[in-house]
């Protein structure tokens, strides 16, 4: 094994066993050169073939996808298909064994810098490190590259606005639906008073809909389309209540139903689709704007402006943490700000007068100011 230092003033390290020259690389310093070289010589001596590992990213990647379409869900499966688009040229031509985490992490931060979701990228990384996992199994590669990254924080990017419907705005929205399709905008209105994802929505069943002790339907599957049933995205089940406004829409729907039979269907029982419930009631004008989810926010807002306890609101909408229901808190302002607001808007008022009148009080007589 040798270190040559070129005229660059880089240094260049070779891998020889015996006589067999293995493989070659140019580092900026002669300590990078020498790490690389005892890598090397460990993953010779654990079984690790570093000839076998010069095939690039972009060959190997199919054969990993092909391996992977059996032992994964179809969901996670789309998922890392997204690999194939998303490696960066330069990362993917890359010999398997020549990828370090710099690379790696450069990756990540070209993809945060184009607007990519960070749960996006999130969703790249994990991946991405599964393929170097399978590459070690497979004996190419001895370490996990993607293991010391972490995925970069978007700078200046925004939480992901909600548009919740208000309740007027929601009633005269649902109302416009009606003339299009009654089934379909029922379930509008149902998803906006129940906070349900789409995916629990389509997995609702007939038995989830109890009535005693108080209306309530229990949820505890999620089925997203083209994907097997799941837990819902907390892992727990939650009951969420009824309210009056959709308790006759939901009886109607499970009346004379078999328990297990979907709750949610359209008009001819057919299962719920997102695209074709936005095409049959024209979503990109009937909802102004508006996304599906944005149902689920409308329904922790009205419960929230209805004066129902922030953390019954946590439980009713599953979110793990308080720190979540809390961002419906300040998208809508709390009471203490709505007290405020209707302080100001209090008309008649004189405004020094009533200071004067706050700033003194009458003991036995005696009034005092205070500053």
């Amino acid at each position: 094994m040798t270190i040559r230092k070129q005229k660059s003033g880089r240094f260049y390290a070779v891998l020889k066993v015996g006589r067999t020259y293995i493989s070659g690389r140019t580092f900026d310093t002669k300590r990078e050169a020498q790490a690389w070289l005892a890598r090397e010589k460990a993953a010779i001596a654990g079984g690790v073939d570093p000839r076998a590992g010069r095939a690039s990213v972009r060959s190997l990647l199919p054969q990993w996808l092909e391996e992977r379409k059996d032992s994964v869900s179809a969901k996670t499966y789309i998922s890392d298909t997204a690999l194939l688009r998303l490696v960066p040229p330069a990362l993917g031509a890359l010999s398997v064994n020549a990828v370090t985490d710099r690379e790696v992490a450069r990756a990540l931060l070209n993809l945060t810098r184009q607007g990519l979701a960070e749960s996006s990228v999130r969703r790249f990384r994990a991946s991405l490190s599964s393929f170097f996992t399978w590459a070690i199994r497979e004996r190419l590669i001895l370490t996990n590259p993607v293991q010391p990254t972490r995925v970069p924080k978007p700078r200046g990017n925004l939480r992901t606005e909600m548009y919740p419907f208000g309740e007027q705005d929601l009633e005269r929205v649902y109302a416009t639906a009606r003339n299009r399709d009654e089934r379909l905008a029922d379930l509008l209105l149902i998803a906006s008073w129940t906070g349900l994802r789409w995916s629990e929505l389509r997995a609702i069943r007939v038995r989830d809909f109890i009535e005693v002790p108080m209306p309530t339907l229990v949820v505890q599957r999620a089925e997203p389309e083209g994907v097997d049933i799941k837990s819902t995205k907390s892992g727990k089940s939650r009951r969420v209540p009824v309210a009056d406004r959709i308790l006759s829409l939901v009886r109607v729907m499970a009346a004379g139903r078999n328990p297990d039979e979907p709750l949610f269907v359209t008009t001819r029982g057919h299962r719920l689709h997102a695209s074709a419930f936005k095409r049959t009631l024209n979503w990109s004008s009937t909802a102004e704007g508006r996304r599906i989810h944005d149902l689920r926010h409308t329904a922790a807002c009205l419960w929230l402006a209805r004066g129902v306890d922030p953390v019954t609101v946590q439980a009713w909408m599953g979110h793990a943490s308080i720190a979540t229901t809390n961002l419906y808190l300040h998208h809508l302002g709390t009471g203490a700000d709505r007290a405020g607001l209707a302080r100001l808007n209090e008309p008649g008022r004189d405004v020094e007068t009533d200071r004067e009148h706050k700033g003194s009080t009458n003991l036995g007589g005696v009034s005092e100011q205070h500053e």
